[in-house]
């Protein structure tokens, strides 16, 4: 079966690269009785993939079963996958199966396999490797045919150095490996994906589907989207039930997205002469303060060689490094560009007499809130008021651009 009509059955909406692959890899693994291993974030879909190996291979009318490991107590999951005897624990009032009895013949789904104990690990492994199992309380092995296929949105390398996961069992587990992309990785899917689940709700609540202009797509396409395609379907029904209108801007947008710290300042590490709680600043404005401090303070350094070195030419071969580190300082990404230029607040002032270079430095404003519009300000000039563009460079998220926009009241 192709791409295209395995898209068409499951519901499967998007054209990325990394989709296609993935399902590539679904259809030709799916005919054989190979352990495979679906790995991705929570949200991405996995199980719709564990249904396509199923539906597309030999088992397909065999009964198939999705388990969610981390949803069965510990002390209850190797009754619930390999059954028990009559009275082989408190409460085992009667013989039980398992499912790895019931679904012979068919699949079973392990989903969040990271979560499974580690002696249900030592059983597990034990049916892929011979196919036997023993229930709960029993000495009698049993024989079974079922092909698994497990799910985990951890990664189970790292969980084995922590002494949480088998080594031995994720090499079995893995034969064929397949990863599921998460949402931010298929951004070309997002506006498609958008509009069938508004297109959905629209007719499920009896409305018209919304429409997004350009900076609304804009803002979904520049989300993080940590919840994947469920988070999206949740967003696209909030926005058809709540939006005061079927044409959503990118302010309306605004008010459905979470807010998620995307700016790329720097982070403060401890034991810089802070205390613990200062680490944690409450708000955008007390980085931008803390951020800008530190600048004019290397600023004012380097100023300070400058003219010591204008004034006293020998001092120039006691720092070589000085050039270069002017030149990284001036290059740096930390940096915002203009911010090594002489601002018209605070001007450097040269001027000559008798061979003698004098400066008088005007200090410059430390109100944050006028640096901060500032530099917005120079950031929409740069990128000629586009705002997407704009708040990438600034380092924040959209949203909070269109509310510094309307705190400062800047005229785009």
């Amino acid at each position: 079966m192709d791409i295209q009509s395995i898209k068409n059955r499951f519901g499967i909406i998007g054209n990325s690269p990394a989709l296609n692959f993935a399902l590539q890899v679904a259809s030709q693994v799916a005919n054989t009785d190979l352990t495979v291993l679906i790995f991705g974030e929570s949200g991405v879909g996995k199980e719709v993939f564990s249904n396509i190996i199923h539906s597309l291979s030999a088992r397909k009318h065999n009964p198939f079963i999705a388990v969610n490991c981390g949803a069965i107590p510990e002390g209850t999951i190797d009754s619930e996958l390999f059954g028990h005897e009559k009275g082989s624990f408190t409460g085992a009032v009667d013989s039980r199966k398992g499912y790895f009895e019931t679904v012979n013949g068919g699949t079973i789904f392990l989903d969040e396999i990271g979560e499974m104990p580690l002696g249900t690990q030592a059983r597990l492994l034990r049916v892929l490797e011979t196919g036997e199992f023993i229930r709960v309380g029993s000495s009698k092995v049993q024989k079974t045919d079922v092909r698994v296929i497990a799910a985990s949105n951890k990664d189970l390398l790292e969980l084995h150095e922590h002494n949480k996961f088998r080594e031995d069992l994720y090499y079995r587990l893995s034969t064929v490996p397949i990863r599921v992309p998460a949402l931010r990785d298929r951004k070309e899917d997002i506006i498609i994906l958008f509009r069938k689940f508004s297109a959905d709700f629209a007719e499920k609540y009896k409305t018209s589907p919304v429409q997004l202009d350009d900076e609304a797509k804009n803002m979904l396409i520049n989300y993080s989207w940590p919840g994947n395609v469920r988070e999206l379907k949740n967003i696209a029904e909030q926005v058809s039930v709540l939006a005061s209108d079927r044409h959503v801007t990118a302010s309306e947008m605004a008010k459905f997205i979470p807010e998620r710290s995307m700016n790329r300042l720097p982070v403060l590490a401890h034991g810089a002469g802070l205390s613990s709680s200062s680490h944690d600043f409450a708000n955008e404005r007390e980085l931008l303060y803390k951020l800008f401090f530190d600048m004019k303070k290397d600023v004012n350094e380097l100023k300070k060689m400058f003219f010591e070195i204008i004034q006293n030419p020998a001092l120039a071969s006691q720092k070589p490094s000085f050039i270069n580190d002017l030149k990284e300082l001036h290059q740096s990404d930390n940096i915002p560009q203009g911010m090594m230029q002489p601002s018209s607040s605070a001007p450097v002032i040269l001027h000559h007499n008798d061979d003698i270079h004098h400066h008088e430095e005007v200090e410059e404003s430390l109100n944050i809130m006028d640096k901060e519009k500032e530099l917005i300000e120079k950031a929409l000039k740069k990128h000629r008021g586009k705002r997407k563009d704009a708040s990438s460079d600034l380092g924040i998220s959209e949203r909070t651009l269109y509310r510094k926009l309307k705190e400062y009241d800047i005229k785009e």
